[in-house]
C-alpha cells in the first residue's frame, strides 16, 4: 500500500508523497521537464558555438546566461516541490514515498510520460521496479 512517507531518519529525504499525490504533480512536472530539456539542449549548442568562436542562431553570451538562469530556475522548481534531483542529463527525479511501511523513492526518468517506477532507498536506479 502506498502511503505518505513517515520520518525516515535521513536528512536528505524531506518531502513525502503518496502515489496519488505524485501522479497529480506529473502534468506540471512534465511541462517543466520539457522546458528544462529544451533549455539544456539550447545551452549546450550555444556554448559549443561560443567556445569555437562561431555565430549561432541561438545568440551569444547574453543568451547563454539567460539559458543558464532558466535552467537554474527550473531546477529550483523541482526542489521546491519536494522532489530529489538525481541527474540533469538525462533528467532523473525521485519522489520520496513509502510502500508497505518501507521508505522508497518513486522514480521518474526523462522520456517517461508517466510515473511508473520505484526503488528502495539503498537499491538506487539499478533496483527500479514497476509500480503495480
Amino acid at each position: 500500500m502506498w502511503t505518505r512517507q513517515s520520518d525516515l531518519g535521513q536528512s536528505s529525504v524531506m518531502a513525502a508523497f503518496t502515489l496519488a499525490e505524485a501522479r497529480e504533480l506529473m502534468p506540471a512536472l512534465l511541462a517543466r521537464a520539457d522546458e528544462l530539456i529544451e533549455a539544456r539542449a539550447s545551452l549546450v549548442e550555444l556554448q559549443e558555438a561560443l567556445a569555437v568562436g562561431q555565430d549561432s542562431p541561438l545568440g551569444g553570451l547574453p543568451e547563454a546566461k539567460a539559458y543558464q538562469a532558466r535552467l537554474s530556475e527550473l531546477v529550483g522548481w523541482f526542489g521546491a516541490q519536494g522532489l530529489e534531483l538525481k541527474g540533469i542529463a538525462p533528467l532523473l527525479l525521485d519522489f520520496p514515498s513509502e510502500l508497505d511501511g518501507e521508505p522508497v523513492l518513486l522514480c521518474w526518468l526523462e522520456g517517461d510520460r508517466e510515473l511508473a517506477w520505484y526503488h528502495k532507498l539503498s537499491h538506487g536506479f539499478a533496483g527500479r521496479r514497476r509500480i503495480d
